[in-house]
């Protein structure tokens, strides 16, 4: 081999070298995008599973516009049985309860009291006083959050309580609320099939509020809602407590008339509650 064709093969060979380190190194290049690449995806699904995690564990929030009562409120609607018996049917609205037929509405083998409403409601917001004072004697409520009525709707603001996520405990009869719409009427909490056909079937515009005793006595407006225009959480529970007042005469009122629905539906149970004025009145009345 001449020197000619020593140098052109040394040249092949150093060319060929240089070809298989470039490739070498592009190899090494693609492994590194792939696992850099893996790894992404690696970090990208761990953190949409924390995100799907948070998303399914993470509790409901109550509605935007609620939060929690001032202190003393909630106590408050415990009213003393001699203030309750001073009012009797106090301001209530004649024919207030209306009887209803059917077979008996009950939940887990009590008697159930169903109520469906809506957080912008005025007249809800009424109601709700007088059903937490009459419920509150024969159970107890988990902390209980307070919301304004619609600011645009009849009795604009109204100072009230919320039912949404409540819990109720009694050992003589079940509440179940359904607060359907919350202040800007957006959908809270949509009633089941069996909730909605009984809904429509006593009120078929299906009308807020809507308050079931036990599928024997249906109720809506009680008393009128004018009597806590303009008052505080605060203004409205102290009220309960003075027998004189419109808001007692109102809420104490129409809570003795719940009393005594709810005392028809649980046999009279308790009987501290049942035979106390003027609730065993109140029951041949209505």
């Amino acid at each position: 081999m001449g020197k000619a064709d020593r140098n052109r093969s040394q040249t092949a060979r150093a060319r060929i070298a240089a070809q298989q380190a470039q490739q070498r190194k592009a190899e090494q290049r693609r492994r590194v995008l792939i696992m850099g690449s893996a790894a992404v995806v690696v970090v990208v699904v761990v953190v949409i599973i924390i995100i799907v995690g948070l998303g399914v564990h993470k509790p409901k929030q109550a509605s935007a516009t609620s939060g929690p009562l001032p202190a003393g409120v909630q106590a408050d609607l415990k009213v003393p049985a001699s203030v309750l018996a001073s009012v009797g049917a106090g301001s209530s609205l004649p024919g207030a309860l209306k009887p209803a037929t059917g077979a008996p509405l009950t939940s887990g083998g009590k008697p159930e009291m169903l109520y469906i409403g809506a957080e912008w409601c005025p007249y809800c917001a009424a109601e709700r006083w007088a059903m937490a004072v009459a419920l509150s004697r024969f159970g107890t409520f988990s902390p209980l959050l307070g919301i304004h009525s619609s600011a645009s709707d009849v009795y604009p603001n109204t100072a009230t309580l919320t039912f949404y996520h409540a819990k109720y405990t009694s050992n003589y009869l079940v509440f179940t609320p359904v607060e359907n719409q919350d202040v800007n009427r957006n959908t809270l909490q949509k009633p089941t099939p069996a909730q909605q056909a009984i809904w429509t079937k006593y009120d078929p515009n299906n009308g807020y509020p809507f308050i079931n005793i036990g599928n024997r006595f249906i109720a809506g407006t009680t008393y009128n809602p004018q009597v806590l225009r303009g008052l505080t959480w605060s203004q409205i529970a102290s009220d309960l407590h003075n027998p004189s007042s419109p808001v007692a005469q109102g809420v104490n009122g129409s809570a003795n008339l719940f009393t005594a629905a709810i005392c028809r539906i649980t046999g009279n149970a308790p009987a501290n509650v049942c035979t106390a004025a003027p609730v065993s009145s109140l029951e041949g009345r209505i």
